[in-house]
């Protein structure tokens, strides 16, 4: 359950540096929600094909709820990768931001 609290309580202080600098969906709610969605489901395609194809195991952990989506897929995978896309997209939004502003 921690590995989750954290994901969340991560994803909030994701959420305020986004509405501070408008990054996001601060932005543009329709299109930020439109990729977010479209890099969790590929990823989430990415893993289901690691986890038939033997690549990915799931380990438990005391860390973790122990709740299965599917065979090999824990809960907490769909948050992690949600927030990991939310991530690498306000570090893209702000790098364009500077980049832009040296020009």
């Amino acid at each position: 359950m921690a590995y989750l609290s954290f994901l969340l309580i991560g994803a909030a202080c994701l959420v305020a540096l986004d509405r501070r600098f408008r990054l996001f969906f601060w932005r543009g709610p329709r299109s930020a929600t439109l990729v977010l969605v479209a890099g969790v489901a590929f990823f989430l395609v990415w893993d289901a094909a690691g986890i038939l194809g033997g690549v990915f195991e799931h380990g438990s952990s005391p860390l973790a709820t122990g709740v299965l989506l599917a065979p090999g897929l824990p809960l907490e995978e769909p948050f992690f990768l949600a927030f990991f896309c939310y991530t690498a997209m306000l570090l893209f939004t702000a790098a364009e931001r500077v980049a832009g502003g040296r020009r």
